[in-house]
């Protein structure tokens, strides 16, 4: 398949070509991450399970061709809160983790800028957003809301990439800052892979390519290490497994990344200009 763009890029760990302009609202220590009240969170069921998850299910399967593999692993911890983690490579990746947890909730943290447009904020969150927090006296309320929701048995969704790729093949470095949520709480860890293959049957005709999602085992949290050093082992584990499936599996370039120095990016720059 002939590449249908192409984006240069001089820094993988910051670069971000997410088509979404937003004004990313600040989350601070007055936000509220966990709801008490009982008709928020009725409110809350009914729109995720009665209307969200029947639409999402029908855009994934007909809109972005979305296949699981391995899905039935998350039936071992079905009785554990999970920690998903994945490679971000579109704008409506938030629709995976609802579909591969059915029937348990999924939360996903999220960028404030989930939470940036007024209007949307509550529906957002009712949809199992929770956004990192913009200052570190919120960070209090947004670990005891990741606790809440592990003790019910919740799955969190985390894309440890940060920044959206549209249709990357790769897998892109990442920190290891978010692997200490799982190490925390002692918490198993299941890593989803993104890749594209080509339309196949009645699809044939789509332009853009569908997505297979594959699942890994299990994977626990090593005791005998000191929590940093827990929290590497685990990122280490997971980006090996990522790596290995995105280089192993159909994986078909819709979007061409070209590395480009930030030098030669701006002499090309004043040139044009």
């Amino acid at each position: 398949m002939k590449p249908d763009k192409i984006f240069y890029y001089s820094d993988p760990l910051n670069d971000d070509f997410s088509p979404n302009e937003i004004k990313t609202e600040f989350v601070g220590r007055d936000f509220k991450y966990l709801r008490r009240s009982i008709l928020w969170n009725g409110c809350a069921r009914f729109l995720y399970y009665g209307i969200a998850l029947p639409i999402v299910y029908l855009i994934s399967k007909l809109y972005l061709g979305v296949k699981f593999e391995n899905r039935k692993v998350l039936k071992k911890v079905r009785k554990k809160g999970v920690f998903l983690y994945g490679n971000h490579t579109r704008s409506l990746d938030a629709f995976l983790p609802p579909l591969a947890a059915f029937p348990r909730r999924a939360f996903i943290i999220a960028n404030p800028d989930a939470v940036s447009i007024p209007f949307l904020r509550g529906i957002v969150q009712m949809l199992g957003a929770i956004p990192v927090p913009s200052e570190a006296h919120a960070l209090k309320s947004f670990r005891a809301a990741l606790c809440a929701h592990h003790r019910k048995r919740d799955l969190i969704a985390i894309y440890p990439e940060a920044h959206i790729w549209p249709f990357y093949t790769g897998i892109r470095p990442f920190s290891d800052v978010s692997f200490s949520y799982p190490v925390q709480e002692n918490a198993p860890v299941v890593c989803m892979v993104t890749t594209y293959r080509r339309r196949r049957g009645l699809f044939c005709f789509c332009k853009k390519p569908g997505m297979t999602i594959t699942f890994s085992e299990p994977m626990e949290p090593n005791a005998s290490l000191s929590p940093r050093e827990a929290r590497k082992d685990l990122r280490d584990r997971a980006h090996e497994f990522m790596l290995f499936v995105s280089q192993t599996k159909e994986n078909v370039e819709y979007v061409r990344y070209v590395y480009q120095p930030k030098e030669e990016e701006e002499e090309e720059t004043e040139r044009i200009g």
